[in-house]
């Protein structure tokens, strides 16, 4: 008899311990992992434009001081965001004098127009055969006082902790824009309508 209890105990314990690791096996895979809070490295970070001049070349520059933050989650990629803030007075073309003429009036303006923007709205993600993740990031991109609504195809190149002990994430973006559709109309055909950007940024992970 005190066999017998014994073993009806035991296999009571086994039963409940099954079901306690079955449902914390059924929480766990269920709760989504959190998207994580990342800070712009500006010193990692860079963006440059071209732009066609009179036929004859393709001139490039770029704007040093970039701010901003994002979220990202690997598993849920469409629920990330993303906020960017460039300083167009930081516009460097390794031309004094051409730097000069395009802060100015004629181009972007910039005591004006300090800032150029872009807010995500929405995200929608595909995963290539190699495992690559493209964004498809739409927001509200503000440039010279006029606001648009673009569509950026943003590539995840990758995440993890960097030689100093910070996480770090980040992207790559190549995209086309027209400037005539911001207001900035001056000198068209000369100096092109169609501006090539590209964009590449690390994300420091806060705590």
């Amino acid at each position: 008899m005190k066999s017998a209890i014994s073993t009806a105990a035991c296999s009571r314990w086994i039963r409940t311990l099954a079901i306690v690791t079955m449902t914390m096996v059924t929480i766990g895979s269920a709760a989504p992992s959190q998207a994580q809070q990342y800070a712009l490295d500006n010193s990692h970070t860079s963006l440059i434009f071209g732009v066609n001049h009179l036929g004859f070349s393709t001139v490039f520059g770029r704007f040093n001081t970039v701010e901003g933050q994002f979220q990202f989650n690997k598993s849920q990629p469409d629920q990330s965001q993303f906020s960017v803030s460039i300083d167009t007075t930081s516009l460097d073309t390794n031309s004094k004098q051409r730097d000069e003429h395009l802060s100015s009036p004629d181009f972007f303006d910039v005591k004006q127009f300090p800032k150029m923007t872009f807010v995500s709205k929405s995200i929608t993600s595909k995963t290539d055969a190699e495992g690559k993740i493209t964004l498809m990031v739409t927001g509200s991109m503000t440039l010279h006082g006029t606001t648009k609504e673009v569509t950026i195809p943003l590539q995840y190149n990758g995440e993890g902790t960097g030689p100093y002990g910070n996480y770090r994430c980040g992207f790559t973006t190549t995209f086309q824009i027209k400037r005539s559709e911001y207001g900035m109309k001056n000198m068209v055909p000369n100096i092109g309508d169609t501006i090539a950007v590209t964009f590449s940024f690390e994300g420091i992970q806060q705590k």
